[in-house]
C-alpha cells in the first residue's frame, strides 16, 4: 500500500453529477468545477493532487454497455502508462456500479495501481446527499494508501471490486460484499492474454434464472441467438430441473456447439457444489461449469473478459475455474 500522488478522476456520469431536467435527473458535464469549488470550501478535505476527465458520452449507468467497459479500461490504462497517474477514482452511477467494478477487476489484471469506483444515491448538492461523503472518503483512501487492484467504496466501506453487489435501491449503504465460504484453486500466474494489455471485443452473453416452468425452448432460443456464454442462475447449491431430459439435452448440445455455460447460485450467500444433490450432478454432466460462490456481477464480468480476449470455450473454462483476483474467495 502506498499513497497516491497523481490521481485520475474518471467521471462517467451517474447520479453523483446529475442535474435536474424537465424529464428528471440526467448526467451533466462540468463536474470538475463543482468538485474543485466544494473542496476549496472545505479545507479539511483531502489535498491529494488530481486531474478529472469526463467519459464521452456521460451515462446514466442504466445505459452501461460492454463498449463502455472497454472505453473505461482503455482510458485507465492509457492514463497510467502514458500520463503517469498512480491511482484512478471512477465516478459511476449505482445501478451498474457493481457490474463495472467486477468487469474492470478482470479487464485490468496486471495493472499495478489502485482503482476505486464510487458514486452516490443522491446528486452532489442535493439536501442530505451522500455524494461528497463518498467522494471525499475515496480521496482519503488514496491519500492514506490503498492496495493495487479494483475496489468499490460506498458509505464508508471499501469492498472488493469482484465481490460486491447492490443490495438496496434507496438506502445510503446500498452495497455489500457477501462472504463466501468456498474457493477454487488460484492461478499461479496471469498469462499475458488475460492482462490489461490484451485487446477485447464485445461478446454475446446472456443471463437466465432457473425457475419452475423453465423450458428447453427458452434455453434453445437463447442459444440460437448466438450467445457465446450463458450464465445460468441455479437454485441453492447448483440444482435445477434434472428430470427434464429435453432441457438437459439442450444444455449439452449448447456445450458441444462451443457455448460456455456457467452456473451460479441464486442465493446471495450461496455456492455451487454440484455433487451435493443428484439434481446438481446432472447439470454438471450436461456441461455446466461451477462458478463456486461468485456473484452474478463477477461471473458475468469474468465471462466477458475471457471470451472477449478471443479464448475458445475450453480455454476459457480452464481459466474460469481458477481464482484470478480474489473473486472466488
Amino acid at each position: 500500500m502506498r499513497a497516491v500522488n497523481n490521481l485520475l478522476v474518471l467521471y462517467t456520469g451517474g447520479t453523483i453529477g446529475m442535474l435536474e431536467t424537465p424529464n428528471g435527473l440526467a448526467p451533466a458535464g462540468g463536474f470538475e468545477a463543482r468538485m474543485r469549488d466544494y473542496l476549496a470550501a472545505h479545507p479539511q478535505s483531502p489535498t491529494i493532487g488530481w486531474t478529472l476527465r469526463e467519459l464521452s458520452p456521460l451515462l446514466d449507468s442504466a445505459n452501461m454497455q460492454q463498449a463502455n467497459w472497454l472505453s473505461m479500461c482503455e482510458t485507465i490504462a492509457r492514463a497510467v502508462k502514458q500520463d503517469g497517474h498512480d491511482g484512478v477514482l471512477v465516478l459511476h452511477g449505482t445501478d451498474t456500479l457493481a457490474y463495472s467494478a467486477a468487469a474492470l477487476s478482470f479487464l485490468l489484471l496486471g495493472l499495478q495501481v489502485p482503482v476505486v469506483l464510487t458514486g452516490s444515491m443522491l446528486p452532489a448538492g442535493a439536501p442530505g446527499s451522500d455524494a461528497w461523503g463518498n467522494l471525499c472518503g475515496a480521496l482519503n483512501l488514496f491519500e492514506k494508501g490503498v492496495e493495487n487492484g479494483v475496489h468499490l467504496f460506498f458509505a464508508g466501506q471499501l469492498l472488493h471490486g469482484a465481490r460486491a453487489s447492490k443490495l438496496r435501491s434507496e438506502a445510503f449503504d446500498a452495497f455489500v460484499a457477501f462472504p463466501r465460504h468456498r474457493s477454487g484453486p488460484q492461478a499461479e500466474q496471469i498469462p499475458a492474454v488475460l492482462t490489461y494489455c490484451q485487446p477485447r471485443i464485445a461478446v454475446n452473453l446472456a443471463v437466465l434464472p432457473v425457475f419452475p416452468g423453465l423450458q428447453a425452448a427458452h434455453v434453445r432460443a437463447l442459444i440460437d441467438s448466438g450467445v457465446k456464454g450463458l450464465l445460468l442462475e441455479c437454485y441453492g447449491s447448483g440444482t435445477g430441473p434434472s428430470d427434464d431430459e429435453a432441457l438437459l439435452d439442450v444444455l449439452a448440445d449448447a456445450r458441444r456447439r462451443g457455448v460456455l455455460i456457467v452456473a451460479i447460485s441464486q442465493c446471495p450467500q450461496g455456492s455451487v457444489v454440484f455433487d451435493t444433490y443428484a439434481a446438481g450432478s446432472r447439470l454438471r454432466d450436461a456441461g455446466l461449469v461451477s462458478a463456486g460462490g461468485m456473484t452474478r456481477e463477477a461471473a458475468l464480468g469474468k465471462l466477458f473478459a475471457l471470451l472477449g480476449a478471443g479464448l475458445d470455450a475450453e480455454t476459457a473454462q480452464h481459466w474460469f475455474a481458477l481464482d484470478l483476483c480474489g473473486e472466488r474467495a
